[in-house]
């Protein structure tokens, strides 16, 4: 009897812990996935080495937002993060480090602390509109048009070789920085 009773409890602790090791693969890999920064196109929101938790789920039914940073293939095995600047049917323009969409004037809050810092007085973000870089009016059905935080030195939708990103090559977006523990908050 003492024996009967030995192996329910194993195979309970074995489905127990098979039940554990599919959540915790399912969770890993399909819904939240850890990734790192490499680079500095998105300092100061997102430094080199940064690792930042993705959801991979939650935008899938919620949408993205302007503003959301998002982790996008641009080629095999090649992710990006960058931030979404423009929607589909936005019209872009940058003039003196302002952010016109749509003719509407809108605040970059994330890069204040950025252009202040600035030592030559210049401004972060070139003068340019849609036309100039990708021959376009607006942002096209289907895509999202991104820049990296570090506008001087980002490869995002400015460089034709991005150019829009469609949107079925979003990953997810970037929620927080896990690590290093000096770093951790929320990304906005």
């Amino acid at each position: 009897m003492r024996e009967v009773k030995e192996k329910n409890e194993l195979l309970g602790w074995g489905k127990a812990i098979g039940i554990a090791v599919l959540l915790a693969f399912g969770i890993r890999f399909l819904l939240f996935t850890p990734v790192v920064v490499e680079g500095a196109s998105m300092m100061p929101t997102l430094e080199d080495g940064d690792k930042v938790v993705v959801n991979k789920i939650g935008p899938r039914f919620a949408g993205y937002d302007r503003f959301d940073v998002i982790i996008f293939e641009e080629k095999e095995n090649i992710n990006y993060i960058k931030r979404i600047i423009g929607v589909p049917g936005d019209h872009i323009k940058y003039e003196n480090d302002r952010l016109l969409i749509n003719g509407k004037d809108f605040e970059e809050d994330y890069l204040k602390d950025y252009k202040k810092a600035l030592i030559d007085n210049g401004t972060l973000t070139e003068d340019f509109t849609l036309e100039e870089y990708l021959d376009e009016t607006t942002v096209p059905s289907g895509y999202f048009f991104v820049l990296g935080d570090n506008r001087r030195r980002s490869t995002d939708s400015r460089d034709p070789m991005v150019g829009f990103v469609p949107m079925e090559k979003v990953v997810g977006s970037a929620e927080a920085i896990f690590y290093p523990l000096d770093r951790l908050k929320m990304i906005k």
